[in-house]
C-alpha cells in the first residue's frame, strides 16, 4: 500500500491515520471500453469513524470514487477494501449506505414509511435502528406522517439521511447531498450532519464542490486532481470535532480554506 501524503492546514506533513474503514489501493476506473480514464492509481486509507470530505474540480472523479467504493462501478485495476470486505460483500452485508444529491423519496409514502423502506426490501433483522428515533435524530419528530411534497428540500434530505441510517451502516457515503439546497438550509444541515456523525460514530465520506463545506465538515479532506482523477493531497483539518458556523470566521478556518483553494487551483 502506498501511503498518501497528508498535510495540515499550513501544508506541513502529518502522520498517516490508522487504517480502518476503507482502503483503496492503486485504483483505476475506466469507461468507454477503457478509452476514458476516470481514476488513475488512487490510493487512500480512511480511518474508522472519521468524517472525510472529498473535494476537487469538476470531472476529477469524486462521485466515481464513491460509486466504486459502493460497488456501483467496476474497478479496472486495484483493490478496494470496505470493512475488511470487497465492495460487493460489504454491500450485501449492509456495511454502508448511500445518500445521493436527490433525496429520491417515494412520493406516495410518508416520511416514516420512506425510512422503513430498506427494512421492508431487505429485511431488517435485529441490527436496525428504530425509524421513529431516526426521524427525531434528524429533527423531524412530529412529521412522521408527512408526504414528500409536504416537506421542504432540506427536510426531504433529512428523511433520506434517516433512511440511510436505519440499517445501522458502519459507513455513510454522501454524494453532494446538499448541493441543490439554498445556503441557509445547507448551513443548518452541515451542523446537523456533524451532530449526527458525533452521535452515531458512523464513518462518513462526503463529496462536495464547496471549499468551506469541505473544511467545516471534514476531519480530513481528500483532494483529487483531474484528467485523470488522482490523489492530490489527503489533508488533516486542524479544527475541533465540535464545530459551529461561527468557527468559519476564525483565522484557523480562513487558513485552511486558503490552503484548499491553492490546491484546487493547482489541480
Amino acid at each position: 500500500m502506498v501511503a498518501v501524503e497528508q498535510h495540515t492546514a499550513a501544508g506541513n506533513p502529518a502522520a498517516t491515520p490508522d487504517p480502518g474503514a476503507i482502503r483503496v489501493d492503486h485504483l483505476d476506473v475506466t469507461f468507454a471500453e477503457g478509452t476514458v480514464v476516470a481514476l488513475k492509481d488512487v490510493s487512500v486509507e480512511i480511518p474508522q469513524g472519521a468524517f472525510v470530505t472529498i473535494l476537487g474540480p469538476s470531472g476529477c472523479g469524486k462521485s466515481t470514487l464513491m460509486r466504486a467504493i459502493a460497488d456501483l462501478v467496476p474497478a479496472a485495476r486495484g483493490v478496494i477494501d470496505v470493512q475488511g470486505q470487497s465492495p460487493r460483500d460489504a454491500r450485501a452485508d449492509r456495511n454502508f449506505s448511500y445518500v445521493f444529491q436527490d433525496a429520491t423519496l417515494l412520493p406516495w409514502r410518508t416520511a416514516l414509511e420512506n425510512v422503513q423502506l430498506p427494512l421492508e426490501v431487505g429485511g431488517g433483522g435485529d441490527a436496525h435502528a428504530d425509524p421513529r428515533d431516526l426521524l427525531e435524530l434528524v429533527g423531524l419528530k412530529g412529521r412522521e406522517n408527512a408526504l414528500p411534497h409536504e416537506l421542504s428540500g432540506g427536510m426531504r434530505q433529512r428523511v433520506a439521511i434517516a433512511r440511510a441510517l436505519v440499517t445501522k451502516p458502519k459507513i455513510l457515503l454522501m454524494d453532494e447531498p446538499f448541493g441543490a439546497l439554498d445556503e441557509i438550509t445547507r448551513d443548518k444541515l452541515n451542523e446537523e450532519v456533524l451532530r449526527i456523525w458525533r452521535e452515531t460514530g458512523t464513518t462518513i465520506l462526503f463529496v462536495t464542490h464547496s471549499i468551506p463545506e469541505a473544511a467545516f465538515l471534514g476531519q480530513y479532506v481528500l483532494m483529487l486532481a483531474a484528467h485523470p482523477g488522482r490523489v492530490k493531497e489527503f489533508m488533516k483539518v486542524e479544527l475541533p470535532p465540535e464545530r459551529r458556523l461561527a468557527d468559519r470566521d476564525t483565522l484557523e478556518f480562513v487558513q485552511i480554506t486558503a490552503h484548499l483553494r491553492k490546491l484546487l487551483e493547482e489541480c
